[in-house]
């Protein structure tokens, strides 16, 4: 006589000790949806220390209106603005002489060459394009009529915010902060 005929064995012999195909799937989604919100939780805080400038602050005083950029992880300033009001993001360069955009966004930035020429970068000389951006705004800050390169060797989408903006600003640096200032 086996284990399972003996009519004085108290074994349940309905219950299965293995798990069932539907608790092992649901197991499963319950990890991956912790990794999947883990993963997110973790991209915010790592493109707020890339951007800490996701929603640039703005003050008017009178006529002046001024923008105070924080400085990333990296010591940069970045931030989110505006070109032909598409949401770009800019990468401040004082020693950039123009707004710099990367051609493969010159289309979505209703952007088209005016010209051609030579542009002396950190990577070597480049044939860029020449441009003029119609709206470029900076929280609100606003110009118009803005001179810009479209540049073929730009691979991110970091527009770089050249001096043929911060000409027009009254820009200090003052600790981790670049104020930026309409005259």
């Amino acid at each position: 006589m086996s284990y399972e005929d003996d009519p004085n064995s108290n074994a349940d012999t309905t219950s299965n000790t293995r798990p069932q195909p539907a608790a092992k799937w649901m197991a499963l989604c319950a990890w991956i949806s912790a990794l999947g919100l883990c993963v997110w939780a973790f991209s915010g805080l790592l493109e707020k220390q890339t951007n800490p400038n996701q929603y640039v602050q703005s003050s008017v005083s009178g006529q002046q209106v001024e923008v105070r950029l924080k400085r990333n992880r990296q010591g940069h300033y970045v931030a989110k603005g505006k070109i032909n009001g598409e949401t770009v993001t800019f990468l401040v360069d004082t020693g950039a002489t123009n707004v710099s955009i990367p051609a493969h966004l010159a289309n979505k930035l209703s952007v088209s060459p005016q010209g051609y020429g030579i542009s002396s970068t950190a990577n070597g000389d480049v044939e860029i394009a020449f441009t003029t951006i119609n709206t470029l705004q900076l929280g609100d800050i606003q110009l118009n009529q803005v001179s810009a390169s479209i540049n073929p060797g730009m691979q991110d989408d970091k527009i770089l915010l050249g001096m043929s903006v911060l000409s027009q600003l009254e820009f200090t640096q003052k600790q981790d902060w670049l104020i930026l200032r309409t005259f």
